[in-house]
């Protein structure tokens, strides 16, 4: 119930009260630069600041996407959780970096510009300009100099910049790491690398040196298969797409198809993604969803001769070769088109023609139906096993049989080799397609005596396979491992699970790629002097889309219909000439896979990050430390993508020098979220939360009931709720404290508006303890605290101190709490000083505001900012006394309480003489005393 305004004392810390403050202080810490942090050198370097050469902090945000929504609730659960960490490490005496910027690059600026025509420019810019308030009305400590969004040209300048690098690298597996493109090209010309195909580099052409050279690239053009979606009419990497093989915006189908596009190696960096995941810490589920992701797998390569070629398979089991009784390609593997005989050989069954008179034909028609499928759809578990014969056979390398070729979907061309050796005998899947297709079966492991099933997948000597019998699997792996490498016909080898990034989007709202095209065709690097590369103006943003179910079309950019900026005049060096500019745009994630390192010196126009700065803030601490930022807070559904990706490129800057630390994020945090709950009405519409009332048990809206579900919080589920809409009802301090107390940061909690209020009310004791809410003055003086508040003090202050060290901010709140309400209920008149200003500390890193405004009321005349965060007197942390519970046979049938330092002797006396009338005269067994705990009397 509402408290009369009458009633309300002049000077209780209320919503009002609490919204001037804040614009008050907020515009203090902005015009003084409170939250500056200084850099070792350059234009953010401050030899005068208060934490100038003090040991450094680094702690970043996975900083948001801009929409136009803005936030909701749930959005600065993680930034709240971040502000109050790096300021209580501010007054403990670290040089805090804490910035915040914008993801801003992206397709929802782009459909809006779209459908309105208003440039996508103008909307980012909008939506940034009003995140950036709502983040400054809830007190974020920010760096305000370091902000800056990934549509800056000046930003994506140094993204150009680095996709150079890039460009202009090879990964050395031998150096393991990076290495410059020039250095491989000086490798081909003295002999000292052999040219691919054995010939002379001297003896070849310019272009044909140009291409061997693009095939080594790190980032490179290729034909290759690729994820298009006609219904966005764009490409879209594996990461974007859904497990029911959809397209994760719009929900668009996705197929399979061969075009050229921009790709990142990143598979050549496998193994170190994979073995450097020990380095950090990290959660183990993200480092474990990490190693999924890149699937590194141990096995072999095994050459399989064909009439026109070879077909080289990988596999894990390379032990089983023995029982391959057929073979399956993916139908868009390149060997078959050559491989498709004229006719049907003699001895084809019919199951294998598909019904067709010629194994073109075959083979045209069942390219055409595995065309139509998705990626989820090809390769479902309870999929019916489907394929052709191609008409052709491949000889197995161990005992020369010859073994039929079929292409089928469940083979993927973009996994592995694109071709399979069929083993059924040991493989459930390759089981299946047997006895679709009437295949022969040989098992190369002995079952158990028990196994009464189909494919054994299980331990046992190997049978049915020549010199391997006998072996278990292990030793069966290495022996045919090494008779593989003596023949060539095969090697051990490793593979991933993970693809070669695909770098290319058909749209307009990215970063232009530094890459023009000459007469060859072949990719030319833009000179550092001509970037940044601008996106032009053009009238039509969008990229062609087509029928989402239109597999065979193909992709327009917007960028391609600007000719005035595709077709350009340029001296490169050799005179001017005409060039073609790239039409694709980068896709969203490159302009955050480095902004942690831009953060850093943001205002450099020289290089992206001056390399003392990036030592000081990012470079190893100890022997064997990655380095990085100190800690990095976000959602877990950026496991994969966005963490991957980056640590990527750092990977590709260290090799080549220009950073110090192999890792960019040496700590993770996945901050849990705010979920809320959403009402249907009975036509399954969702209706406005706040206008839902609960009545008898049930839910009514507008006088009709309706059903409650339990989740996210969205637009659409119409259920949002703002921080401003918080701030301007509680104040933006009551809404922090609010957010830090629901439970552990890592947890998904519910929202409660009405739980708001006792966050308020908290606050509004603190504000009590040093203000008289009747006459605004200060009520503190220098009377000491009675015995028990002052080890209450000191006891929370130690506690405090251990749960912001390690994120526990609800924990550390409880424990203010407690001492709040201690000295409210025993502070009489006035509170004890030495109380009040260690209570008003402690506050301040949940309640910023509040404690300025008391800090400044105790007399003080700097920011609490900078005070210094309470430190413990260690003798006050005894207790004077242990209370100990005493059981007998198993129950408890007493309390003793003793000095804290009493022996064991003296616990024992006085447990028993506790207990004496429980015994009744028995003498005890044994009495066992756990110091500190409990006394057990047995009888």
């Amino acid at each position: 119930m509402t408290q009369p305004q009458a009633d309300i004392p002049p000077h209780r810390y209320t919503a009002e009260l609490a919204g001037e403050i804040e614009a008050r202080w907020q515009d203090f810490w902005e015009e003084r630069g409170t939250f500056h942090a200084p850099n070792p050198v350059g234009p953010l370097a401050d030899p005068e600041h208060p934490r100038a050469n003090a040991e450094k902090l680094y702690v970043i945000d996975m900083f948001p996407y801009p929409s136009g929504a803005g936030l909701h609730v749930g959005h600065p659960l993680g930034y709240i959780g971040t502000d109050c960490f790096t300021r209580y490490h501010r007054m403990v005496g670290r040089n805090v970096l804490h910035p915040m910027g914008f993801d801003a690059f992206g397709l929802p600026a782009e459909q809006y510009a779209v459908q309105t025509g208003t440039h996508p420019r103008k909307t980012t810019e909008e939506n940034v300009e009003r995140y950036r308030a709502q983040l400054r009305r809830l007190g974020l400590a920010y760096d305000g100099r370091r902000s800056f969004a990934t549509t800056d040209v000046g930003y994506y300048r140094w993204t150009q910049w680095i996709f150079l690098q890039i460009f202009n690298s090879w990964y050395d597996p031998a150096a393991r790491r990076a290495r410059p493109i020039s250095e491989l090209v000086d490798d081909f010309a003295s002999g000292r690398r052999p040219v691919p195909g054995g010939r002379d580099w001297d003896g070849l052409d310019p272009v044909e040196r140009r291409q061997i050279v693009d095939d080594h690239r790190l980032a490179y053009v290729s034909e290759a298969p690729v994820n298009w979606c006609p219904g966005l009419g764009t490409v879209l990497a594996n990461e974007e797409i859904t497990p029911d093989g959809r397209s994760e915006r719009g929900n668009f189908p996705v197929f399979k198809r061969n075009l050229k596009q921009w790709m990142m190696r990143i598979t050549a960096y496998g193994d170190r993604l994979v073995d450097d995941l020990d380095t950090l810490d990290w959660p183990e589920p993200i480092k474990l969803m990490q190693r999924n992701w890149i699937g590194r797998s141990t096995g072999a390569h095994i050459d399989f001769p064909c009439q026109d070629g070879v077909i080289r398979v990988f596999t894990t089991r390379p032990d089983t070769v023995f029982g391959a009784t057929y073979m399956v390609l993916a139908p868009e593997h390149a060997l078959v088109d050559s491989a498709v005989p004229a006719a049907w050989p003699a001895g084809t069954k019919a199951a294998w023609t598909g019904g067709h008179g010629t194994p073109a034909e075959a083979v045209a028609a069942y390219r055409a139906f595995a065309a139509g499928e998705t990626e989820a759809e090809r390769t479902a578990e309870s999929k019916e096993k489907t394929g052709v014969f191609i008409g052709a056979y491949a000889t197995n390398p161990v005992d020369g049989a010859k073994i039929p070729v079929f292409i089928a979907d469940y083979v993927l061309a973009g996994y592995g080799t694109g071709a399979i050796m069929a083993v059924p005998g040991q493989d459930e899947r390759d089981w299946e397609f047997t006895e679709v297709f009437d295949l022969p079966i040989i098992r190369t492991v002995q079952p158990t005596e028990d196994f009464d099933g189909k494919a054994y997948i299980g331990e046992g000597p190997a049978i049915n396979s020549g010199f391997l019998d006998g072996l278990g699997i292990a030793d069966a792996k290495k022996a045919i491992i090494e008779w593989l490498e003596e023949r060539r016909a095969g090697s051990g080898a490793t593979t991933y699970r993970l693809r070669d990034w695909l770098f290319s989007r058909q749209r307009y709202w990215g970063e232009p790629f530094p890459i023009v095209y000459d007469e060859t065709g072949l990719p030319i690097a833009l000179p550092e002097s001509m970037l940044p590369v601008e996106l032009p103006e053009v009238d039509d943003f969008s990229p062609k889309t087509y029928d989402p179910q239109d597999a065979q079309s193909d992709p327009e950019t917007p960028l391609s219909r600007a000719r005035e900026w595709v077709e350009v005049e340029l001296d490169l060096g050799d005179g001017p000439k005409r060039y073609t500019r790239e039409t694709n745009t980068m896709p969203q994630w490159a302009g955050s896979c480095w902004y942690e390192l831009r953060y850093l010196d943001p205002t450099n126009d020289k290089t992206f990050v001056d390399p003392e700065n990036e030592r000081y803030w990012m470079g190893p601490q100890w022997p064997g430390d990655c380095g990085g930022v100190d800690l990095y807070v976000g959602g877990v559904e950026h496991a994969v993508l966005h963490l991957l990706y980056a640590r990527f490129w750092h990977k590709v800057l260290y090799d080549l020098g220009h950073v110090s630390s192999f890792e960019p994020f040496r700590r993770l945090f996945n901050q849990g979220y705010i979920q809320a709950y959403a009402y249907t009405d009975e036509r399954g519409t969702y209706v406005p939360a706040e206008e839902v009332s609960e009545v008898d048990g049930g839910y009514v809206w507008n006088g009709r009931p309706v059903n409650r579900e339990y989740g996210k919080m969205g637009k659409s589920l119409r259920n949002v709720v703002t921080p401003d809409e918080m701030c301007a009802h509680y104040g933006a301090d009551t809404f922090r404290v609010y957010e830090m107390s629901m439970g552990p940061l890592e947890v998904s909690r519910p929202w409660e508006t009405r739980a708001v209020v006792g966050a308020q009310r908290f606050l509004q004791r603190v504000w009590r303890v040093v203000v008289d809410e009747q006459t605004g003055a200060t009520r503190v003086d220098g009377t000491p605290a009675d015995e028990q508040t002052h080890r209450l003090l000191h006891r929370t202050i130690a506690g405090v101190r251990e749960d912001m060290e390690g994120l526990r901010f609800n924990t550390a709140i409880a424990k203010l709490i407690e001492l709040t309400n201690r000295v409210t209920v025993v502070g009489g008149a006035n509170a004890p000083r030495e109380v009040a200003e260690q209570l008003v500390q402690m506050v301040s890193p949940f309640a910023p505001h509040i404690a300025e405004e008391l800090w400044r009321r105790l007399g003080h005349s700097d920011s609490i900012a900078y005070s210094g965060f309470p430190v413990a007197d260690p003798a006050l942390l005894v207790a004077e006394s242990v209370t100990y519970p005493v059981q007998v046979n198993g129950k408890v049938r007493g309390r003793v309480e003793v000095a804290a330092d009493a022996d064991e002797a003296a616990v024992r006396a006085a447990a028993l003489a506790e207990v004496a009338e429980s015994l009744a005269g028995r003498v005890p067994k044994k009495v066992i005393v756990i110091p500190g705990r409990m006394v057990s009397v047995v009888v």
